[in-house]
């Protein structure tokens, strides 16, 4: 198929559009309501269940499988939403095989668990094909929140605020709302603009009000957030991206995944985005199983995930790293990046370094190996970007490179909170962030309704000199 190099062999159209789309479908169909039925009729529904301890928003699994059960699945959505109000993605990107289905007691019975997080979607599909909010939202305080960041984390906590009848300015950097939702996860696990249906459907609440394409420390600034709104809730995420800190790390091909990704997520053609003919992602975990298998279904031939350590160190789940290998990815494990070999300025393969583990640490072996690519994707971490996170008189606690909280989610500002990846403790999971908003709205709120001035005097309700006083997350 003719195609146009943009590089070394770097190119758009290696495959016809029917083989990219067959690449991107829907990674699980869901089910028929026939088929959910079949599903709910498996559970136990277990007194204390372990599947529900597993989830991090302590989603009332039994309660929700027996409304499926019994033909109530809008009233099962609600259960869900009403513990994650992001359920529906949840669904969708969460690690059920490490999380409820692999506390289910079928899988420690018969190793093969109720399939909870398609149950899970089944039931919260119902609720946002109705276009109705399943929620109301209560009399207004009057109290204001600015809530920065628009991605799970910053999503949860406006809607909780705005449903216990405050009023939320939701800012967010980008374009549009979402975060890694929309931004960062493999496009098939989230097709058909899910991303923003489910950010429509959380604003649907009422009293939210966003605001895109404003960026803390630059277009917004803390000590205005903390002077004109009553309290101040982070969620965002980290932005940074760590380096693989090998030589030649800047030639052309040698692309940072979170972006790639990004520019995936926001590509109306797949067929018009290039990719290489031998493509090496540096990585172990989640983002750089999506972007190998990516660049496999747009046509890359050959895909190497490099790993520096064992399988079992891998932060990509079993489930995870089987699926890049069904899908035709190469992994390749106890190899370190030592450097990019570039040529006319250009990627031409990476020359990597054999480690082994010993007691726990890495060793590297000086044995090395080059791995020919076109195209190399780093996928190794991110870090937080504390750009906007200080002023002249006072800065947030950073602590291991994240922000600082206690268990409610208080940094160490007064009237400012936060939650999801940036904070210490965080994960990179959009469940967690899920929940680090629910605590943090549900703080906030208390704090408000405890001020004895009234409402809606920006900077007044809470002592400026109040210090963390509930144990650290």
């Amino acid at each position: 198929m003719p195609h146009q190099t943009l590089g070394p062999d770097i190119a758009h159209g290696r495959l016809d559009a029917a083989d990219i789309a067959s690449g991107f479908t829907d990674l699980h169909p869901p089910l028929e309501a026939h088929e959910a039925l079949v599903e709910a009729d498996r559970c136990y529904f277990c007194f204390d269940a372990p599947c529900m301890q597993a989830c991090p928003t302590s989603i009332d699994v039994p309660l929700f499988i027996r409304q499926i059960q019994t033909g109530t699945p809008l009233a099962a959505g609600r259960t869900i939403l009403d513990s994650n109000i992001l359920g529906g993605m949840c669904a969708r990107v969460c690690p059920t095989e490490t999380l409820c289905e692999e506390a289910c007691v079928r899988e420690a019975a018969e190793g093969k668990p109720v399939k909870i997080g398609m149950l899970q979607r089944f039931a919260t599909d119902r609720v946002l094909e109705t276009g109705d909010h399943p929620f109301e939202r209560a009399a207004p305080t009057g109290c204001t929140v600015a809530v920065v960041g628009a991605g799970p984390a910053g999503l949860s906590c406006a809607h909780r605020l705005a449903m216990l009848g405050h009023d939320v300015t939701l800012f967010d950097a980008r374009p549009k709302a979402g975060g890694l939702n929309e931004y960062g996860i493999a496009a098939y696990k989230a097709t058909g603009g899910f991303a923003q249906a489910e950010v429509d459907f959380v604003l649907g609440i009422g009293g939210i009000r966003l605001e895109t394409g404003k960026v803390l420390g630059r277009d917004i600034h803390l000590t205005d957030l903390r002077a004109d709104f009553d309290a101040v809730f982070l969620g965002i995420g980290l932005s940074g991206v760590n380096a693989l800190g090998a030589d030649g790390e800047g030639a052309g091909g040698s692309h940072d995944a979170v972006a790639w990704i990004a520019d995936l997520r926001q590509t109306v053609d797949l067929s018009q985005l290039p990719v290489g003919r031998r493509v090496v992602v540096v990585g172990g975990g989640m983002t750089a199983v999506d972007a190998a298998v990516q660049a496999k279904a747009l046509g890359a031939e050959e895909v190497t995930l490099a790993y520096r350590r064992g399988r079992a160190a891998m932060n990509a789940s079993r489930y995870e790293q089987e699926l890049a290998q069904t899908r035709g990815v190469h992994i390749r494990c106890n190899l370190a990046p030592r450097r990019i070999l570039a040529e006319n300025g250009h990627v031409i393969g990476i020359e990597m370094e054999r480690t082994r583990e010993e007691g726990g640490s890495l060793r590297y072996t000086g044995e090395s190996v080059v791995i020919e690519a076109d195209q190399v994707f780093k996928a190794i971490g991110q870090q937080l970007v504390a750009d906007g996170l200080s002023d002249e008189t006072d800065g947030i606690a950073i602590e291991g490179g994240r922000i600082r909280v206690d268990r409610e989610r208080r940094t160490s500002l007064s009237r400012v909170w936060a939650g999801g990846d940036c904070v210490k403790g965080g994960s990179d999971l959009t469940v967690v962030a899920v929940e680090d908003g629910k605590v943090a709205a549900l703080s906030i709120d208390a704090a408000l309704r405890a001020a004895t001035v009234p409402a809606g005097l920006a900077g007044r309700l809470l002592d400026a000199t109040t210090p963390l006083h509930a144990p650290e997350r």
